[in-house]
């Protein structure tokens, strides 16, 4: 891509969430589908992080051992080729990215500038993330990492951002459904977090029961020998 076609590509992003704000958007699940496009993720995070390709690439859709070694060799030569600058998140897009990739950055970037919530799934949206947050590090705070996935990219990408995945299910490329698959918990949260009686709100706090234990002093200790 040139420069000017990897901001068009996140415009498509941004237009999207505006699209759907107006429908009462209330979170963003990032997930996509595509074929080979673990290549460009895995080249994209080793050209951010500076490890070597090899520790970044997996094995996408279960490739055996000379085609994973063929995905690595593609790799580096592209970013020999093309000489992405780390410290320049548009170039680096631009020269080793891909057009479902700056959309998934626009989205992300559209959304956090809206105060919403971003589900990310597996490793291809992570690496979009993860630009995102280079763009524009308060993204940082509103992402929610769905899972782990198998892929040794999506790990590396995780710990960058300092994410803690919900589940672990051993998914692959997720292609959106690892992140629906977290939504009841986060249903499951603000729940909690907006409908859940204190103690005080209970009528119990303060009570005690006929051993003299109140409930504001948590559980009581294991009986002695």
């Amino acid at each position: 891509m040139t420069p000017d076609q990897a901001l068009a590509a996140i415009g498509v992003g941004l237009d999207v969430i505006a699209s759907e704000a107006e429908r009462g958007l209330d979170v963003v699940c990032l997930g996509e589908m595509g074929i080979g496009n673990t290549t460009a993720a895995s080249a994209l995070v080793a050209a951010m992080t500076g490890l070597p390709v090899a520790r970044v690439t997996g094995r996408g859709t279960g490739i055996d051992d000379a085609t994973w070694q063929h995905k690595v060799a593609v790799i580096e030569r592209a970013l020999a080729l093309n000489r992405p600058d780390a410290t320049d998140p548009l170039d680096v897009l631009a020269k080793v990215g891909g057009l479902e990739i700056a959309g998934m950055i626009g989205i992300a970037l559209a959304a956090a500038s809206r105060r919403l919530a971003v589900v990310v799934d597996g490793f291809i949206a992570a690496a979009a993330a993860m630009l995102a947050v280079e763009l524009c590090p308060p993204v940082r705070g509103y992402l929610i990492a769905a899972h782990r996935s198998v892929e040794v990219g999506h790990r590396v990408v995780l710990e960058a951002l300092e994410l803690e995945p919900l589940v672990a299910l051993d998914l692959r490329l997720g292609e959106g459904s690892g992140a629906a698959v977290v939504l009841p918990i986060l249903d499951a949260a603000l729940a909690l977090l907006g409908e859940m009686a204190t103690f005080a709100e209970a009528g119990v706090a303060g009570a005690r029961d006929a051993a003299g234990v109140s409930a504001d002093d948590g559980p009581p200790p294991p009986p002695g020998p």
